[in-house]
């Protein structure tokens, strides 16, 4: 059950509307109904599963369908369809009485973490109890709601692969810092920050996003797997009035331990002003008796000027080497992070404007990711979909798909099916029809109401890792 207002949401309402109709719908002798999860393309040509398990132990584990809530859902039903025939009564009295309210539905996934081609099965659905072949699909919405964190997983790590190509030319790995979550103020609840929140650690430590660590620690029994730092915002720089800026600055840096990182935003007036002539005169002597490191964040204007102009003058200032790659590491005791109008392409445009053309290594400059990590994202994305494959009906397994003339990039697949993989690495993997091979790397991670498989975040992160 979910809160609401102080009262309770039945599990029975949490589908699209007309799916309470479905149950009249199938053919005569129907007793199961087999659906799967894929991702038919999208952005990316590869999609991390992850996050079926904070649904699953959230929603499905355990007594779910109470009696009480029976009456209720049947008079809301009938308001909403105007008869009292549609919803599907007999059917969850069925489940809460003789199934003591468990599910009776089996559900198989390829390990979270693991990183699938599209168009491949990741998640096969179908039900337990042949007097329940309607329950299936009836969970389609609430089991897509997979989408958004396997989405967010999925550009995280692309993000990362992305990284590491300009990393590796200069000589340098991708940092656990070298994005950052700043998108809690941009969701549109704390369950899209924790599930968001979650899913972007799999690739990266850095974050402002702290429900997304707890979700981590609470669904995948995480340790504390996300970390931030001291860092200002534009109110407690402008709270000091325009004449005290330099002011505002000296007590961000003697309120931080002298080894600990601090961010600095400089963008509140002048930015370049602050990093030429605050930061890199003024106050640069303090910077440097500072064991840790100061991060300079201008982040106004067009980010790939002002990324560029930040480092030129933090060069110019605190100077650093050249590495045997030929490229220039600031002085350890400063940094920049770009935080404004990030995301996967202005990431690319800004390395290749201070990494490719500049000579600057891209250990000197990290990105925090708001809105476009956690809310310019939708099921479209990795084109997420849920599709009813095969029916028993009559005491035989008939195929069943979708072939549309006027779409064929909506052709679904037929039959039960299995995930083989087809070589050692990550990422190697192909459907097949269930019983065409002897390994399906598709696990059963549910069945009537039992969560049989309990996935561990480091274990997840390891396997949606860069090998």
């Amino acid at each position: 059950m979910a809160e609401f207002e102080g009262n309770l949401i039945s599990l029975m309402v949490m589908t699209d509307a007309y799916k309470q109709t479905h149950w009249m719908q199938y053919p005569a002798g129907t007793k199961k109904i087999y659906s799967y999860l894929e991702s038919r393309g999208g952005t990316f040509d590869n999609t991390v599963f992850f996050g079926l398990h904070m649904i699953l132990k959230q929603y499905f584990v355990g007594k779910v369908i109470d009696s009480y809530m029976l009456e209720e859902t049947l008079d809301f039903c009938t308001k909403v369809f105007g008869d009292e025939t549609y919803f599907n009564y007999d059917g969850w009295a069925y489940i809460c009485d003789e199934l003591e309210g468990r599910l009776p539905l089996m559900i198989k996934a390829v390990p979270e973490g693991t990183v699938v081609p599209n168009r491949n099965v990741l998640m096969t659905v179908e039900n337990t109890d042949e007097k329940t072949p309607w329950l299936t699909n009836f969970f389609e919405p609430l089991l897509l709601h997979t989408w958004y964190p396997i989405t967010v997983a999925t550009l995280s790590r692309e993000i990362r692969k992305m990284l590491s190509r300009y990393t590796s030319v200069a000589g340098e790995e991708v940092s656990p810092f070298h994005l950052n979550d700043f998108g809690f103020r941009g969701t549109a609840s704390v369950t899209d920050a924790g599930r968001g929140g979650s899913a972007h650690l799999l690739s990266f430590q850095g974050t402002d996003n702290l429900v997304g660590i707890q979700y981590a620690m609470k669904y995948y029994g995480a340790q504390v797997c996300g970390f931030s730092v001291m860092a200002a915002e534009h109110s407690t720089v402008t709270a000091y009035g325009r004449d005290n800026e330099i002011k505002a600055y000296e007590n961000i840096l003697d309120r931080t331990p002298e080894d600990k990182t601090v961010s600095i935003v400089c963008d509140s007036y002048d930015a370049v002003n602050a990093v030429d002539n605050i930061f890199g005169r003024i106050l640069k002597e303090k910077i440097l008796a500072r064991s840790g490191k100061t991060v300079i964040r201008p982040d106004s204007g067009d980010p790939v000027v002002m990324a560029e102009t930040t480092l030129e003058l933090l060069w110019k200032h605190f100077g650093g080497h050249i590495n045997e790659k030929g490229y220039k590491v600031l002085d350890p005791h400063v940094g920049v992070i770009y935080g404004d109008y990030i995301d996967y392409n202005m990431i690319q445009k800004i390395l290749d404007q201070v990494v490719v053309k500049s000579k600057f290594a891209p250990s000197n400059i990290i990105f925090g990711m708001g809105g476009a990590l956690l809310q310019k994202v939708n099921r479209d994305t990795q084109g997420m979909s849920f599709k009813c494959s095969a029916a028993y009906v009559d005491g035989e397994w008939r195929d069943v798909y979708k072939q549309p003339k006027t779409d064929p990039f909506k052709n679904s697949k037929r039959g039960r099916l299995r995930l083989g993989k087809v070589c050692g690495g990550n990422g190697c993997y192909e459907t097949f029809p269930l019983g065409s091979g002897t390994h399906d790397e598709l696990v059963t991670v549910f069945k009537d109401g039992e969560l049989l498989v309990d996935y561990k975040f480091e274990d997840i992160r390891r396997r949606a890792d860069i090998v």
